[in-house]
């Protein structure tokens, strides 16, 4: 299944970031935490299709991706940032990728947050937040997506969303790397649901360190070309 969708909107979200609106098929569902594969309608580029997670809400009149722009990579996601209103790209069919089991611990790295914008704005939208915390790692804080609309999320229990930075020193965040010793440190229930998603190194690690402290986990690879 191949759905060509007009882009209407693109919006800066930080400074290797944007924020796609398209038009939305008829009939066309997901659940939150779910992707689809999306190519360029352009020659040469139809076939070079990548998967990326929606961040609109289900109810939403458009779809919506947050698409971090990868140019050393000289692949799609550089070329989708050099696309402008008007251009068209093509969609396909929904597929699972991390769906929202119950309150629990979401754990993301960089543009690993994505499958998480969709679940926690409609646990939001839901006033269902409450008891869920999110930690989210960035190697600095131009680097943090939608940190405004995260901290809003959270104001209720501003202690539940835990930003931490690798490459920058700052007292208004956590500093580090998120490892064995900081899990210990700062999550004290080890059964309960733990959502993680980030590069493939720090997945694996990450899986292996919550497994060791008897936690399940949901988890996929964030690998962004």
């Amino acid at each position: 299944m191949k759905i060509k969708v007009k882009i209407l909107k693109i919006e800066p979200v930080t400074h290797d970031v944007k924020r796609f609106i398209v038009e939305k098929p008829e009939n066309y569902k997901f659940i939150p935490g779910q992707a689809t594969r999306v190519s360029i309608d352009l020659p040469s580029w139809q076939d070079e299709d990548r998967p990326f997670t929606f961040t609109s809400l289900v109810d939403d009149p458009h779809l919506e991706f947050t698409i971090k722009g990868y140019p050393s990579h000289k692949g799609v996601t550089e070329k989708l940032h050099a696309l402008s209103p008007g251009d068209s790209l093509i969609i396909r069919k929904v597929f699972g990728a991390i769906k929202y089991k119950g309150r629990g611990v979401f754990i993301a790295g960089g543009a690993g947050i994505t499958p998480f914008i969709a679940i926690l704005r409609q646990l939001r939208k839901d006033n269902m937040i409450s008891g869920n915390r999110l930690i989210f790692s960035n190697k600095t804080k131009e680097d943090i997506i939608l940190e405004d609309e995260l901290k809003e999320m959270f104001i209720e229990k501003p202690d539940d969303l835990m930003l931490t930075l690798t490459e920058e020193k700052s007292q208004d965040y956590k500093n580090g790397m998120i490892d064995e010793n900081f899990l210990k440190k700062y999550i004290d229930d080890f059964n309960q649901n733990f959502y993680l998603c980030g590069p493939p190194g720090m997945v694996e690690q990450l899986t292996k360190n919550l497994k060791r402290l008897g936690a399940n986990i949901d988890s996929v690879v964030f690998e962004g070309k």
